[in-house]
Formats: C-alpha cells, sequence, structure tokens
C-alpha cells in the first residue's frame, strides 16, 4: 500500500466560486451566509429575484460529475413527487478555477435540531420508511461498501494501514468482514449516505421540514441509513434510550450479517476521514466504536 493519500478535501471558498459563476456564466449571486454545520460547508445565497439558495461545490469540473449531479437533480424531482421533503436543484455549473461543479439548491425552510429525541427519532425514521421501493424501476450498480478495497476519495484502506496497531487491525478485520459476504448494498430503496442530524432541517415544533446534503445517495438497502444515523447519535453522545430505541429498530430491520458489514464500512469511513482530516482524539473515538460494534476489533 504505497499509493500516495490523497490531500484533506478544503473547506469551501463562496467567494471564489461565486466570482467564478459570474465570469464563466454570467450568473450573479449574493453571499448573505455560510452554514456552521458539515466537513466542507455551504454558503447561502441570493439570486437576482429573491430566491435564496444554498451553494455547494464538488471538487472537480470532470463532465462526468455533471452528469452525476444532474442525475441527483433528477432523483430529488422524483423525490419531491412523492411528497419527501428534499430540496430543487436550480443550478448545476462547472467552473474552471477553481476546477469544481457548483450546486445552488433550494433554501428549505426550518433549522438543524439540538438534539435528536425519540420523538425526532421516530420522525426521522418514517421518514426513510417513505424511501421504500422508491428507486425500483432505476437501474444502478450496487453502491459498493469498500470492505476489501479502498473507494474513491473516502474508506480508505491505505490510512489505515498507515496509521498504528489498532487501525491495522481493524482494517484485518474489515477485510475478514468482506470476505463473508457481498461488498455492495443491495436493493430498490432510495438511501441517504450520510443520513445524521445535522442534514436534517425541523421547525420550532421539532417537524421536519428538508431532508438536506443528497451528494451521497444511491439506490440500495434503507437500513443503512439508519446505521449512518446510529454512528451519528453516537458522535453527538445522544441520549442513551435514544440509542438503544434505534439500536432496536435496526436490529428488527437489518439481518445481522448485513448489519455487520455496514458496521464495517462506516467504521472504516470514520476512521480513514478522521485520520485525514481531524486527529488522534477524534480517530481514537471512532476506534472504540469500531471496537464496541465489530468487537473482537
Amino acid at each position: 500500500m504505497n499509493a500516495q493519500l490523497p490531500p484533506p478535501i478544503p473547506r469551501l471558498d463562496p467567494a471564489r466560486l461565486i466570482a467564478a459563476l459570474a465570469a464563466q456564466h454570467g450568473i450573479h449571486l449574493e453571499l448573505i451566509g455560510t452554514a456552521a454545520d458539515g466537513e466542507v460547508g455551504a454558503a447561502y445565497v441570493r439570486w437576482p429575484d429573491g430566491r435564496d439558495g444554498v451553494l455547494t461545490t464538488v471538487g472537480d469540473d470532470d463532465p462526468a460529475t455533471g452528469d452525476r449531479l444532474r442525475e441527483t437533480a433528477d432523483m430529488l424531482e422524483l423525490a419531491r413527487s412523492h411528497g419527501l421533503p428534499v430540496p430543487r436543484y436550480d443550478l448545476v455549473a462547472a467552473v474552471p478555477e477553481p476546477a469544481a461543479h457548483v450546486v445552488v439548491q433550494e433554501r428549505l425552510p426550518g433549522a438543524p435540531p439540538q438534539t435528536v429525541d425519540p420523538i425526532l427519532l421516530d420522525r426521522m425514521v418514517a421518514e426513510t420508511d417513505r424511501w421504500a421501493g422508491l428507486l425500483a424501476d432505476r437501474p444502478a450498480e450496487p453502491l459498493p461498501l469498500y470492505l476489501t478495497g479502498s473507494g474513491p476519495g473516502f474508506c480508505l484502506h491505505e490510512s489505515l494501514e498507515r496509521y498504528d496497531q489498532r487501525t491495522r487491525r481493524l482494517l484485518a478485520v474489515v477485510h475478514e468482514i468482506g470476505q463473508t459476504g457481498p461488498d455492495v448494498i443491495t436493493g430498490d430503496d432510495l438511501v441517504h449516505l450520510d443520513f445524521h442530524a445535522g442534514n436534517l432541517l425541523v421547525d420550532p415544533d421539532g417537524r421536519i421540514t428538508g431532508i438536506v446534503d443528497w451528494d451521497g445517495w444511491a439506490r440500495g438497502d434503507r437500513g443503512f441509513a439508519l446505521v449512518v444515523l446510529a454512528y451519528d447519535l453516537a458522535w453527538r453522545r445522544s441520549d442513551p434510550a435514544v440509542r438503544a430505541r434505534l439500536a432496536e429498530l435496526i436490529n428488527l430491520t437489518v439481518p445481522p450479517d448485513r448489519r455487520r458489514r455496514y458496521d464495517a464500512s462506516l467504521s472504516l469511513r470514520q476512521v480513514d476521514w478522521s485520520i485525514r482530516h481531524h486527529g488522534r482524539a477524534e480517530v481514537d473515538f471512532w476506534l472504540d466504536v469500531a471496537a464496541d460494534r465489530l468487537d473482537p476489533c
């Protein structure tokens, strides 16, 4: 494993991207603020006609990336037609400097919740139930779990191999689990691959007004999104009763062998990302979570 690891993904530079849109496409947006949550970031912008939007970016200008983003826009229209609280994509545009695709999506009402209580948890689970079979008529390749080889910029095996003895032990467990069943997520549900409280919007009464950040989505098993949520609640140190309730729901809907593969993939994802973007304390936290989920580890 001698390949050079990719550098950390830089934070969003909205002013630069807005200037690039104006220069390249004649699209003039006003920067009105930035979002505090998220690893890469997002910016709040305003169109000349007064509409508010959310600006995000994908860090390359490859035409294939644009095709994927337009596929996302199409998927979101399908979800909206079924009443799901997801944003509309108003713009997908490539800019050469910095080389990126810029997305401006509808700004939905509400704000991320401060906590996930039992009522909100049940509402989140109910939203995932609405994803069932939504993509049954859309052919798609199964989504890899990356248990047997590195993902494209995330779930990298090389970072765990190089870091320390404990991460190498986790990587060995991941490889072992990868040999026990399919290294993919199968199914015909819509799946949000980063389903957590930071990608949720709620009104003052705690009702869900939006689910955002759909750059990572797939056709597969919506149970994967619930396991993602379980990791988020662990990170937020949410009420143990809420975490126990979610674990119970996952156990009822996700077979144990599949759950173990999901846990292996998410442990790999979190530890790799922490090695490359954060520090020892966060790496150790996720290693402890992995050990709890994948004992022995």
